[in-house]
């Protein structure tokens, strides 16, 4: 499987799917082409709402790439490529419509992120999630205000300071996942008739429903700045890259 992200409009649903072969981990590249894809699907008057989902029947998101984070020397490279998590957040939030997250396996990091920044969350029974960037020496900077606003501070500090998994049980109950099944099947099914009747909603209603829902974040864009460059310098340091040399060896090794 190739680096990918592609988009497809169906019944006024446009459905954006990514993947990258190590557990749809995202190299900057996928960041920016995903954050332009969905403010490209949201600019569309025939589209009621986004649907976000990963390639495969295992891992939703992994975060960030290993391989790119090891490759990273210099502070305005670094500073790029945090910066593409916060684009892809900030397009969920800012396009205008109802973004829908599909998460089939577990999640990390960044794909933390990406759930929390949806309007309404899908998952299976499978989907624990995690914040794991401290075991590379890093934290959740940049994603840290959407999680904030789903679970809480208290609970976002927790989960930046202990990097353990939370069951899917946890995420429903901390209003990350919305709905939760069994089976990637039932999901499915579930998600199906979902986006059936969002495709039958006033769209103007809509709208006003995801302006209503993000009152009071505006000030995200002035925490940016700061929280890019937190973890943009961080992985510079010599600890990082043998933290993340040791995480990928242990991987090889399973």
């Amino acid at each position: 499987m190739n680096e990918f992200v592609i988009s497809e409009l169906k019944n006024n649903i446009a459905e954006i799917t990514f993947g990258t072969p190590k557990s749809n981990s995202l190299p900057g590249v996928i960041l920016e082409k995903l954050a332009q894809t969905i403010l490209d699907e949201g600019a569309k008057v025939e589209v009621k709402a986004i649907l976000i989902k990963s390639e495969g029947t295992k891992a939703f998101c992994a975060g960030a790439s290993f391989d790119e984070l090891l490759e990273i020397e210099e502070l305005e490279k670094s500073t790029k490529f945090f910066g593409g998590f916060a684009k892809v957040l900030n397009a969920m939030r800012n396009c205008g419509k109802i973004v829908v997250v599909r998460v089939q396996g577990k999640t990390t990091g960044g794909g933390v992120g990406i759930a929390c920044g949806a309007d309404y969350c899908f998952a299976v029974k499978d989907a624990a999630l995690a914040l794991t960037e401290i075991n590379l020496g890093i934290g959740p900077f940049v994603i840290g205000p959407y999680v904030e606003r789903k679970i809480g501070k208290s609970q976002f500090s927790a989960m930046a300071i202990d990097a353990d998994f939370r069951s899917a049980e946890w995420a429903e109950q901390h209003n990350i996942y919305h709905s939760v099944s069994e089976t990637i099947e039932e999901m499915d099914s579930e998600l199906e008739k979902f986006l059936e009747t969002l495709a039958s909603r006033s769209s103007d209603a809509l709208a006003l429903i995801k302006k209503v829902s993000w009152e009071g974040t505006d000030h995200f864009n002035e925490l940016m700045p700061a929280r890019i460059h937190m973890s943009a310098s961080l992985i510079l340091e010599d600890s990082a890259k043998k933290n993340i040399g040791a995480i990928k060896e242990r991987l090889r090794a399973k």
